[in-house]
């Protein structure tokens, strides 16, 4: 057996040799429409397609541009082709790191044409831990921290029908790509 998945689209996606012309945004929609936030812990299903649209307009709606926007909707899409790793467990798994940096990176590459700089990885990251944080709070009444980020969007954290979660996906990847290409 190779060291490759098959893909919803039926293409094989080589996991530990990206290949660009595998990588494809309906796979990743669909994929990550169908996988959940927070280990599927959440008391409801809420996914990380939700997730990366929601954060693709918070970073649209507090002034980010459309560039750093689409890093916001793909920051997750390597999970649409490893599925994910709690952050407490991913941090002592260095081959699991460097195997969805290097996904992420091709992805990134593919289409946005490089990979985030330092300043747009803060604001990725900044953008994430605030959709994180409102995902905890709305959803688990927990609080991550003392400080509460700022929402300049207006996420709704409920049950979305996967189908509609991976329209809004590609709704959103086209709306940003439209002036890179």
């Amino acid at each position: 057996m190779s060291d490759y998945i098959t893909t919803f689209s039926k293409r094989h996606f080589k996991i530990l040799e990206p290949d660009y012309d595998e990588i494809d945004i309906h796979d990743i929609a669909h994929s990550l429409s169908m996988l959940t936030r927070a280990n599927g812990h959440f008391p409801i299903f809420y996914s990380v397609g939700q997730h990366c649209v929601a954060c693709a307009q918070e970073a649209l709606s507090s002034g980010l541009d459309g560039k750093t926007a689409l890093f916001c909707l793909l920051h997750d899409a390597s999970e649409g082709y490893i599925s994910d790793v709690t952050r407490p467990v991913k941090k002592y798994i260095p081959q699991y790191i460097e195997i969805e940096k290097r996904i992420q990176d091709a992805i990134y590459t593919k289409f946005a044409g490089k990979v985030p700089d330092e300043t747009e990885s803060k604001n990725i990251a900044k953008t994430d831990d605030a959709l994180l944080y409102h995902e905890f709070y709305a959803l688990m009444g927990e609080r991550l921290s003392d400080a509460e980020p700022a929402l300049y969007s207006r996420p709704v954290f409920e049950t979305e029908p996967f189908l509609r979660t991976e329209k809004k996906y590609i709704d959103m990847f086209n709306r940003l790509t439209m002036n890179l290409i």
